[in-house]
């Protein structure tokens, strides 16, 4: 593979630390490299050293001749006195980048929403970052340096940009950087992984998901020769101690390795249990919503008012863990204000149950204005004294201290005011304050802001000892998939359940997209961009009653499995304890879970039927 770009033997100091020293690296044709590590270490810092906007104290960075590099900085900005249009393609005629596919493709990836005529200055802070998105990406260049590209991006965004990346060269040709703490994006994008931390950066082969594997080995091992050297000086020290005539048999020290780093680790969460611990933290009633409509007043609709959301119906139970999906303007802000009390329905009624304590940790922090001058341990030690984490025998009760460590705070950092903290900081102590309050539903909006893929992973860990009703919205696709256990989407103001997850949604927004632009290149159609291909011609529609029909029926065949599935696993409970010299016994409950299992296949059937229906 031709060489592309290097750095030797790089040195950045800062006013108050040293932030490289001796790094070396090579980027060659064909790279496709992730950049992780702990917000604060040199991220963005190291892609600008590379990318040549940045001078290091010590060290060259070298190109190859005639390499075209093209950056996405996260402080980058587009021109607010232009438009869409010129910012995107500069004065190029209409003909000439709408018959370039990829131009096409870009501009229907990022900025289908997005007046192709508006000024700039118009728009808000992550549309202008989709334009200047945009503008890199219909460029030519043989190394593609993206600082946070996925910011301002819904899962939708995400997995067009992913898809671009992946095909935009041919294979073995062209590099790509990306700094991202979408860990989705990482597995999906990158083949190897570089860490910076301490001053360094070291490389790993793979995406996330083998970096993990190779940096828990790692771990492992640093820890292994640390424990070694450890047992050597107190051994050596006792030696000192008790002098060579006292010299007898001595104690012999055996470190165990890890046997297996993943085959011994416990389930990421007990459903069961944590549900059982959930009905009697809250009561079998949380929050049902029953044939609920939201209507806004619109002076572009012909009636005066925009229905938002189109009589859903959703008995949220407790311990349900479960992610909401839906572009920008769909209603999840709507649907989540139904939940909390915020938005009253204009139809249909919103039943609470008697014992619920919602919590919210919002994509503003508004929770942490009043405490901005107090110093983070002043704010802690006005919560609570304890906080339990965990479920059952397996509980265990932290002080706000041990909390506070267990989310990345220092001891140092305790003694920072609030309104000197970093936004990862701010946004982890917005959650604890909001832990402390022991809520039995919390409500995550876009929990991931300004949050590195560390943090994510301890606060993920924390969450799945958390036995309340988990709601997310959010565009991580890694984490919607890690916390929840089910996902919905609002699709043209209805609520749609995923039983295959994202991918399922993915496809639902395509078909949709897919007949909304054949519609658009129909005569009298929205004109302006080139039109995508039209999809295969659509079944009929159902009717609104018969739509209502299947979509409550789908609620129902949903909850029928979900108890299934408790009752499932409660059987296969009953049968791992049984006594095994029991054949009679064991016989009943095969015969007793084949039952259950037989129902769930009849259930999932009858659910892909009306489903077909639904989509047609």
């Amino acid at each position: 593979m031709a060489h592309l770009l290097g750095a030797e033997r790089l040195h950045l100091e800062f006013p108050t630390r040293t932030v490289f020293d001796e790094v070396t690296l090579g980027i060659d044709e064909g790279d496709r490299v992730g950049v992780v590590g702990r917000n604060g270490d040199g991220k963005s810092t190291l892609m600008k050293l590379l990318a040549g906007r940045l001078e290091p104290d010590g060290g060259r960075v070298t190109q190859r001749r005639g390499i075209r590099i093209g950056m996405l900085d996260q402080a980058d900005v587009v021109d607010p006195g232009t438009t869409v249009a010129e910012a995107v393609v500069g004065g190029i005629d209409e003909h000439v980048w709408a018959g370039d596919a990829k131009v096409r493709d870009v501009i229907g990836g990022l900025l289908a929403d997005v007046p192709w005529q508006a000024q700039v200055g118009s728009l808000s802070g992550g549309q202008r970052r989709r334009v200047g998105l945009a503008a890199l990406l219909i460029g030519d260049w043989d190394v593609l340096f993206l600082d946070e590209p996925t910011n301002h991006l819904d899962v939708e965004g995400i997995a067009w940009l992913a898809g671009h990346l992946k095909g935009r060269w041919a294979q073995g040709q062209g590099a790509l950087v990306v700094v991202t703490h979408d860990r989705w994006f990482l597995d999906e994008v990158c083949t190897a992984t570089w860490e910076v931390h301490d001053g360094i950066v070291e490389p790993f082969e793979g995406g996330y998901a083998a970096y993990v594997l190779q940096r828990v080995e790692r771990d492992r091992m640093a820890a292994a020769s640390e424990a070694k050297r450890q047992n050597l000086m107190r051994k050596e020290l006792a030696w000192l101690r008790r002098g060579a005539p006292a010299r007898t048999s001595k104690p012999k020290f055996r470190i165990e390795a890890a046997n297996q780093l993943i085959e011994d680790e416990p389930p990421v969460r007990n459903a069961v249990e944590l549900s059982q611990l959930a009905v009697s933290r809250l009561g079998k009633d949380v929050v049902d919503l029953l044939d609920v409509s939201v209507e806004y007043p619109s002076a572009e609709s012909a009636t005066g008012s925009k229905t938002v959301l189109h009589e859903l119906e959703w008995r949220i139970a407790p311990g349900e863990r479960t992610g909401i999906l839906g572009v920008n303007g769909a209603g999840k802000s709507t649907l989540l204000g139904l939940v909390t009390g915020a938005v009253e329905p204009t139809t249909g009624r919103v039943k609470r149950g008697k014992t619920v304590r919602i919590a919210t940790l919002s994509q503003e922090l508004a929770e942490l204005a009043e405490w901005a001058d107090e110093r983070v341990s002043a704010v802690v030690a006005e919560q609570r004294a304890s906080y339990t984490v965990g479920a059952g025998s397996k509980a265990v009760e932290l002080t706000p201290g041990q909390l506070l460590e267990r989310l990345g705070f220092t001891s140092a950092q305790l003694s920072t005011p609030v309104k000197n903290l970093s936004g990862g900081q701010k946004r982890r102590l917005q959650l604890l304050l909001i832990l402390l309050q022991e809520p039995n539903v919390l409500i995550l909006d876009e929990p991931t802001n300004d949050l590195d893929t560390d943090m994510l992973a301890a606060i993920e860990d924390l969450l799945d000892s958390w036995p309340g009703t988990l709601l997310v919205v959010s565009h991580d696709r890694y984490l919607i998939e890690r916390v929840t256990d089910r996902q919905l989407a609002i699709i043209d103001g209805h609520l749609r359940d995923l039983p295959r997850g994202i991918e399922q949604y993915l496809e639902l927004r395509a078909g949709v997209d897919a007949a909304r632009q054949a519609s658009a290149a129909a005569p009298g159609g929205a004109q302006g961009r080139p039109a995508a291909p039209a999809s295969t011609a659509a079944a009929p529609a159902l009717s609104g009653a018969e739509r209502r029909n299947a979509e409550k029926e789908l609620a129902s065949i949903d909850r029928r499995l979900e108890k299934l599935q408790a009752e499932i696993a409660v059987q296969h409970e009953k049968l791992a304890r049984h006594d095994q010299s029991d054949y009679v016994g064991l016989g009943e409950l095969g015969d007793v879970l084949r039952g259950l299992e037989a129902s769930v296949a009849d259930l999932e059937t009858r659910w892909l039927e009306v489903s077909e229906n639904l989509e047609g």
